[in-house]
């Protein structure tokens, strides 16, 4: 199993959502620690290395470390700037 690493921004942007949307997100990482590359997850053409999967209006931007077993939640936000 995966760890999960998130990034600050990623963090912050979490902390102000409403609570239910925290626990969907919450539970879509968890089961991102089982499988790393679900169906629904899709490569990002500006960046190579990541990829990106929807939960609700949002989008998570990660990417897999497979040395360190780890998965980094770069970034979380609306699909309007989450690519910016």
């Amino acid at each position: 199993m995966f760890s999960l690493k998130f990034s600050n921004n990623a963090a912050k942007f979490i902390k102000k959502l409403e609570q239910k949307f925290k626990d969907r997100i919450e539970k879509k990482t968890n089961e991102l620690q089982k499988v790393p590359f679900p169906r629904d997850s899709v490569r990002v053409e500006k960046y190579k290395d990541y990829k990106v999967f929807r939960v609700r209006q949002f989008r998570i931007l990660y990417s897999v470390d497979f040395n360190e077993k780890l998965i980094i939640i770069i970034d979380v936000g609306k699909r309007s700037n989450i690519y910016d």
